[in-house]
């Protein structure tokens, strides 16, 4: 009789040893899917690049600080990868995606573009089409994509003006994508959040930037997953 206790307590040492084995296996896989990495690419101009500040001024910098010390593994798992160069179009962001998206293999993308296309005058269908291939090429790989909506000065006229608002909502609802709002809507009308150009953003904005970003992309983007 002891010997049958002594061989059942053995049998129960070993079935709870490997099912604790198995709850912590299956307790590690669900950690490491949640936090599983996700890469963020943004794909803008001038406003996104930091102009006329050292690049950790930038909003994306400290919009990645923010994220990589948040204690929520799905924002602390976002890396973000900023493509954005100061005088960027459309047509120069079409014609770098391929590379970026081979390069960087994101899981989102960004667009915030269109703002140096107004600034130009280019033609809103011009601006639409370059959108669209923007979104389509990015959705063949596999990437989620937010569209940015732009603004630019009223002194373009008002025709031009709605139109060229219109071309990032229609756009982004062409391909039922997201439509981030501007995010220098309410800082552009304070001259003291403005560089002397009255087109970017100062160092002492940025923050601000960063915050709405949180709030109006990253926020509803990690909610869908």
């Amino acid at each position: 009789m002891k010997i049958l206790s002594l061989y059942g307590w053995l049998l129960c040492v070993v079935f709870s040893t490997a099912s604790y084995a198995a709850i912590d296996q299956s307790t590690s896989t669900a950690s490491n899917t949640q936090t599983e990495t996700q890469t963020v690419l943004i794909l803008g101009d001038s406003l996104s690049a930091a102009y006329g500040l050292i690049q950790e001024e930038g909003w994306v910098s400290l919009l990645q600080n923010m994220l990589s010390q948040s204690a929520d593994p799905t924002l602390s798992s976002l890396t973000l990868i900023n493509a954005s160069i100061s005088g960027e179009t459309t047509d120069g962001g079409l014609a770098r995606l391929a590379r970026l998206l081979t390069q960087h293999n994101p899981d989102h993308i960004l667009i915030e573009l269109g703002g140096n296309d107004g600034l130009q005058g280019h033609s809103i269908k011009k601006l639409k089409n370059n959108l669209r291939a923007i979104v389509k090429q990015s959705q063949s790989a596999n990437v989620q994509v937010a569209i940015q909506q732009m603004q630019i000065p009223t002194n373009y006229g008002a025709r031009y003006n709605r139109m060229f608002i219109s071309a990032f909502s229609d756009v982004a609802d062409e391909f039922d994508v997201p439509l981030v709002p501007f995010f220098l809507a309410d800082i552009a009308l304070n001259p003291e959040l403005m560089q002397n150009d009255g087109i970017h953003p100062t160092a002492e904005a940025q923050p601000m930037i960063a915050e709405f970003m949180l709030t109006h992309w990253i926020t509803p983007l990690v909610a869908l997953y």
